[in-house]
């Protein structure tokens, strides 16, 4: 045991021996290293000073976006309906650490060799130009009182300066129109991030000041020329307020999405679309950024930029409708209102509206408003067909009778007895084919009742819903919960409710408001409203929704949103429209299942324009190209007289929905006209007949 301990430190001796060998050669590595540091940095400090020192002052490099211009939009049949149009520019990319010292003296020699339009300026915007000069800010400073002049020891800058802009007298900013040429380029430069590209000139830019800006470039950095490009709409109609609207370089991003977009790596000036299709496609329209290099001196100036990536033109979209079908429809719309002015029918008239869908898409055909001003003069509000909405009368009974279904109040076209509904408090009402001064007792079934467009026969749906049934010089019970009974089922119609059509803006539906309280809720004794509600005479509803009732009808029981956009193109060769990229299918929202009840409601809406019965309401339609179903609606809607308060004028606002009669329907119509005196032309049905007519030639 002893002999292997002593082993073991002989062996130990041995290693120990070696570590300083060991500890020897690592120091002259680590010395060899430090050696070939110290000569590698005198190569390059001392031996090739020069070279990286020109390098350094040669500057860093930074890439610089500017917007590319955005896809356009094509008609259905790929006609153009908003392009861009290239102009030349002027443009500035603001160095790093400008002072503003630094941006005058580029601002006036900018102003030297073209020639700017006076931005509108606030106040403040010309005194912080006049600011910018130190000058001018010792000549503002000079004015404090010895009390100031403490009090600005205690400030922040940005506290001082604002004492320092109070003392810029109006004489110091009472410009001439070149300082204030100069003023707007300097607003422009200042508010712009470093190295961001804006647009100095971009109207009426000439050949020479191109030249005199090229000539001009290695004196002012950041100074350069190029292209920009503004929307242009080939067919200037009805249909522009709907394409919606861009922002300039000079608003750029709405406030409302700053944050949206500049999360999503837009800059401050960039273009957007702020309104309808622009703004609901703005991520397919928008383009891929041109991409530039520029380089930097140590003066953080620009020396020199180069182009690195052009950028894409954004997509392109495909409306669904066919232009030369919209100015048809205008066209039509537009006679028939004109007609009804002259006649003295429309003094207290809002407009004319009109809304033609494909019920298997719900691709919209075709979507026209005018409104009337107090002069009568007509001008564009196709926007008010999804965002104006107006009491529709008994076109909306289709889906009464199925509220009637769904809550099991009612058996399949059941047979109710139409008659004068006399109530406790004395009020009477009645269908406008029976009044109460025939007092008759009238049968009639689901298909009757809408060819013959019954009140009674819905307000004793509305009575059944309520637990209770007619009986003369009743009371109605306090049951305001069947207000919702009736309007679940009117939104599974699309009635009030979003139609969810691809633009942002409409609105969904609209009660009285003076017959709720503070918390919404119905006061008391106006159950009266709620019969009122079930024939069409109390909700409002915009004339979108009534195509997308009645196309929901029409198909078959599918409540399809309404679609603007077919499909998103590319770009050929040439920038203009290429190939299909995607084609947007039909979104259906929800169905309506009970497929044997709609049938009756078809045959109902059939029965309006084909039956025999003379009484019938829609026969103006039997004439049209189309075997036509629809309904039509008369809704009472006095105002007070403008001339009497204690007056009212009786109106009336007339609405009809129309389809094409077939296994496959093609188009759906709904048109409103609110508010109009006494009309025994049938404008409504007209319009809807002309309308379904120019479809059948377009088409067939």
């Amino acid at each position: 045991m002893k002999k292997i301990n002593k082993l073991s430190k002989e062996t130990m001796n041995k290693k120990l021996s070696s570590i300083p060998f060991r500890l020897n050669v690592l120091f002259f590595i680590v010395f060899g290293l430090f050696v070939a540091l110290i000569g590698q940095l005198a190569y390059l400090q001392i031996f090739n000073k020069d070279y990286f020192v020109d390098r350094i002052k040669s500057g860093a490099t930074s890439v610089v976006e500017s917007q590319a211009p955005r896809g356009m939009i094509y008609d259905a049949n790929g006609k153009v309906l908003v392009s861009n149009k290239a102009k030349s520019a002027i443009i500035f990319t603001k160095g790093k650490n400008m002072t503003a010292e630094q941006i005058l003296q580029a601002v006036y020699q900018i102003n030297d060799i073209i020639t700017v339009t006076p931005d509108k300026l606030s106040k403040r915007d010309k005194q912080d130009f006049w600011l910018a000069s130190e000058e001018n800010i010792k000549t503002a400073r000079a004015r404090f009182t010895d009390k100031e002049k403490e009090t600005a020891k205690q400030l922040s800058n940005a506290e001082e300066y604002q004492m320092v802009v109070e003392k810029v007298t109006d004489e110091d900013i009472d410009f001439n129109d070149r300082q204030l040429a100069a003023a707007s380029i300097f607003k422009r430069i200042n508010a712009a991030y470093a190295l961001q590209p804006i647009f100095i000139k971009n109207e009426g830019v000439t050949k020479e000041e191109i030249a005199l800006v090229g000539e001009n470039r290695t004196k002012i950095p950041g100074l350069s020329t190029g292209y920009d490009w503004e929307r242009e709409y080939p067919e200037d109609g009805m249909l522009k307020t709907v394409l919606g609207t861009v922002s300039t370089d000079k608003s750029g991003l709405p406030d409302s999405s700053l944050d949206s977009y500049l999360a999503k790596g837009y800059s401050l000036n960039d273009r957007v679309g702020i309104s309808y299709i622009e703004k609901a496609y703005e991520s397919v329209l928008k383009g891929s950024k041109t991409r530039s290099e520029v380089k930097l001196n140590d003066q953080n100036e620009i020396t020199d930029q180069r182009e690195v990536f052009a950028g894409q033109k954004g997509e392109n979209l495909m409306l669904t409708i066919d232009i030369d079908f919209q100015n048809k429809v205008e066209d039509i719309v537009e006679s028939e209102y004109r007609r009804v002015m002259s006649e003295g029918k429309a003094q207290y008239s809002e407009g004319a509206y009109a809304v033609a869908i494909n019920p298997q898409t719900g691709e919209v055909l075709s979507m026209v408003g005018f409104q009337k001003d107090e002069d009568g003069e007509l001008s564009d509000d196709t926007l008010g067909t999804i965002n104006k909405a107006f009491v529709p009368g008994s076109s909306i009974k289709g889906a009464t009778i199925m509220a009637g279904y769904q809550n099991g109040v009612l058996q399949p076209n059941e047979t109710l007895i139409d008659e004068p509904l006399r109530f406790i408090d004395g009020t009477i009402k009645a269908s406008l084919f029976n009044p109460a001064t025939n007092g008759a007792q009238v049968p009639i079934n689901s298909e009757d009742a809408l060819m013959l467009s019954s009140n009674v026969y819905m307000m004793k749906i509305a009575l059944r819903l309520m637990g209770t049934e007619y009986s003369n010089k009743m009371s109605l019970p306090e049951r305001t919960d069947v207000f919702e009974t009736l309007r679940k089922t009117y939104r599974e119609f699309g009635l009030g409710t979003e139609t969810g059509i691809d633009i942002p803006g409409e609105s969904s539906w609209l009660s009285p408001t003076n017959y709720y309280d503070d918390n919404g809720n119905l006061l008391y004794g106006r159950m009266g409203n709620l019969l009122d509600l079930s024939f069409g005479n109390f909700d409002t509803y915009t004339t979108m929704q009534l195509a997308q009732y009645v196309s929901t009808v029409a198909n078959g029981g599918y409540r399809i949103a309404p679609r603007l956009v077919k499909g998103i193109y590319n770009n050929d060769e040439t920038g203009s429209l290429g190939t299909l990229e995607k084609q947007f299918q039909p979104t259906i929202l929800n169905e309506i299942r009970d497929k044997e009840d709609l049938d009756i409601i078809q045959q109902g809406f059939y029965d309006v324009v084909n039956s025999s019965d003379g009484r019938r309401t829609g026969s103006r339609l039997q004439t049209s190209k189309y075997k036509v179903a629809a309904k039509t609606g008369t809704a009472e809607t006095p105002i007070l007289d403008p001339n009497d308060s204690e007056s009212l004028i009786s109106l009336n606002s007339y609405t009809v929905v129309a389809y094409n009669y077939d296994e496959n329907p093609e188009i759906a119509v709904a048109v409103m006209l609110p508010h109009m005196k006494e009309d025994k032309t049938g404008t409504n049905l007209n319009i809807a007949r002309e309308i379904l007519d120019a479809y059948y030639e377009k088409t067939h």
